[in-house]
């Protein structure tokens, strides 16, 4: 029977949509098997799903996990506060407004973080998240013969989004429609972002895994 190691990324995922019909998942990693990170996940108008990464190993990780039709390697720039994300991810150029709490991130404030992360939690959670967010599954099969785990703790609300996308502006912000189709689970289509722990179960030595030296396994 192959060994399966459990692979964590602990972030935050902002999901929004534009009226120009792009639609962008973005990911800071600050925790990961791969260090931290920032990659962008862009579902264009004419609904290609493409990976802005900033190196071959994140994009191999990801690329081995998820669906895309195109893959991008450039330096991925994310400056956060409190009220704003500033994104400089090559194609890409945004500036994200963040809002208060919503009422999913209020039902998620007092789950300790140990319990909200764990695999248990995931499929407790499952069809709760089904029935309050269409398209959105906690639990589920990944590419490569994975299995994914996502565990929120919080969630605020996403206000504004302005910038470019290959130098033509994105427009204003809509909902995330249609799903970008990533992977089986949509991001939230109300724009929202959620600080989450993914865990992913892999195949140990399964192509596509961290590179050595920089794997971890928790």
């Amino acid at each position: 029977m192959t060994p399966t190691v459990l692979d964590r990324f602990r972030g935050r995922i902002l999901g929004a949509g534009s009226s120009s019909g792009v639609r962008l998942v973005i990911g800071d990693w600050s925790s990961s098997p791969l260090g931290s990170f920032t990659d962008v996940m862009v579902a264009t108008a004419d609904d290609r799903r493409i990976l802005v990464a900033p190196d071959a190993a994140v994009a191999d990780y990801v690329a081995a996990t998820y669906s895309f039709d195109e893959v991008r390697l450039c330096p991925v720039t994310l400056g956060t506060d409190e009220h704003e994300w500033r994104l400089d991810a090559g194609p890409l150029r945004c500036r994200v407004e963040l809002g208060g709490r919503t009422a999913v991130g209020r039902l998620l404030r007092p789950v300790p973080d140990r319990i909200g992360r764990s695999r248990a939690f995931a499929h407790l959670a499952d069809p709760i998240a089904r029935r309050l967010l269409p398209g959105v599954r906690t639990v589920g099969s990944a590419g490569g013969g994975r299995r994914e785990y996502y565990g929120a703790h919080d969630q605020h609300h996403v206000t504004s989004l302005d910038g470019t996308w290959e130098g033509e502006p994105l427009g204003g912000l809509r909902a995330v429609s249609p799903p970008p189709r990533f992977g089986f689970s949509s991001t939230p289509a109300a724009p929202a972002l959620t600080r989450v722990t993914t865990t992913v179960a892999r195949p140990s030595g399964a192509p596509g895994g961290p590179a050595a030296g920089r794997s971890g396994t928790t």
